[in-house]
């Protein structure tokens, strides 16, 4: 099985342009490609997990990755899949988050001996002068063209700022660039940027000829993988102060029965063999792929020694209703009102829930306990006393547990 082949059995694969020179490219390592990452935040979160996976299997076959990171259209903001317009962030911002990034792609990624490259496309985009770039890509674009892109029709009815309308201009620019200066010949995306994409295509055609070597492929990255990156309480990051090895595993423990093996196939390094064999897996079996979906994403981020502690932790409180590993709260004394503290409180102070509206949904609904112990009272409140030592376990829904205990 080819590359390109194994990239459509995992379901990776949503729409190309010239497939034939792009199987060309990677099947023989001779790809340089980039995936573009904006660095709204000091973390990559799971939404980010397949388009760093699949860095990972390109590289593995001889090819060139380029991460490319949005420092100059960080400042602009993609109106792609989006209903408001994005808050602007300082320079300052944006360089911290990429130095993140970087950290955190090196799991990932060899960057050793300029087998990878991590660009910032400030460098070009920062330093362009208005009227240069108006004369030389602006007479590219046709405005008609632009407004049929539905990343733009989604916002014409709310508003889109020039700015924004912008976005596509600096995101072919970005191709065209790479393709200038390191030989980039491909860009991989999610399915909403597609537009942009061949944009990116269409401009260095246009510039340098037809006959130019810039293809695209995109992928399943925003319908399927930006959907993995959110849950009821927020992102799940893949920085351990943010999100624990211990919440990265439950996480993935925890996805539907319908979207266990699709996640194993994009997602993990295991042979399509062993997955095609999971195929006729069903009830108890499902929850045994997820433990394998859960452990192997967890390593590829934390290492095995933290996936194993993760997992011995989880299966400990399943069946003892404790865990060693369980993420903890700590209560101080301000915490507490007359030596007490409500079922509301203690849920938010927690993290399982965001609010004490939430919480209170929680309890209503059946969906809170103290150690195993369903609390049906929001007005419920407990001793201080009894968050000293081991403390207690609180637990939301069937999955989200808390250790707390006092300072």
């Amino acid at each position: 099985m080819t590359l390109y082949e194994e990239l459509q059995a995992r379901g990776l694969i949503a729409q190309v342009t010239d497939e034939d020179l792009i199987k060309d490219l990677i099947n023989n390592g001779k790809a340089t490609f980039y995936i573009g990452f904006d660095p709204t935040a000091d973390s990559l979160h799971v939404g980010h997990f397949m388009a760093l996976c699949l860095m990972k299997r390109l590289q593995m076959a001889g090819n060139k990755p380029i991460a490319l990171i949005g420092g100059g259209t960080g400042m602009i903001g993609d109106p792609s899949g989006r209903s408001d317009m994005r808050q602007m962030m300082t320079p300052e911002t944006i360089q911290h988050n990429c130095d993140c990034f970087k950290e955190q792609m090196s799991k990932f990624i060899d960057f050793s001996e300029g087998k990878a490259l991590m660009v910032n496309n400030a460098d070009w985009l920062m330093g362009l002068n208005y009227i240069e770039l108006l004369r030389e890509v602006g007479a590219h674009f046709s405005v008609n063209r632009m407004l049929t892109a539905e990343c733009y029709k989604q916002r014409m009815e709310k508003g889109l700022s020039f700015l924004e309308f912008n976005y596509m201009i600096m995101q072919a620019y970005d191709f065209y660039a790479l393709y200038q200066e390191y030989g980039c010949n491909l860009q991989f995306g999610g399915d909403d940027q597609w537009s942009n994409m061949l944009a990116g295509t269409e401009l260095i055609r246009r510039k340098l000829g037809k006959d130019a070597s810039a293809m695209t492929i995109t992928l399943l990255l925003n319908s399927e993988g930006k959907k993995m990156g959110k849950t009821q309480s927020g992102a799940v990051w893949l920085d351990p102060n943010k999100t624990s090895p211990f919440d990265f595993y439950q996480y993935w423990r925890n996805v539907g029965d319908a979207d266990v093996l699709k996640c194993i196939r994009m997602l993990t390094f295991l042979p399509l063999e062993q997955i095609d064999e999971m195929d006729s897996w069903e009830g108890a079996q499902l929850n045994k792929a997820k433990e394998i979906l859960a452990y192997e994403l967890t390593s590829l981020i934390h290492g095995e020694e933290e996936a194993k502690r993760a997992q011995e932790s989880a299966r400990a409180l399943f069946s003892q209703g404790n865990a060693a590993d369980m993420p903890t709260t700590e209560l101080t004394e301000e915490d507490f009102t007359d030596g007490t503290i409500d079922i509301l409180a203690l849920l938010v102070k927690s993290g399982l829930v965001p609010s004490k509206s939430e919480a209170r949904r929680a309890v209503q609904q059946g969906g809170a306990s103290v150690d195993g112990e369903k609390v049906a009272d929001i007005y419920a409140v407990f001793e201080k006393d009894r968050f000293i030592g081991d403390g207690i376990v609180l637990k939301r829904g069937k999955k989200n547990f808390r250790k707390v205990i006092v300072k």
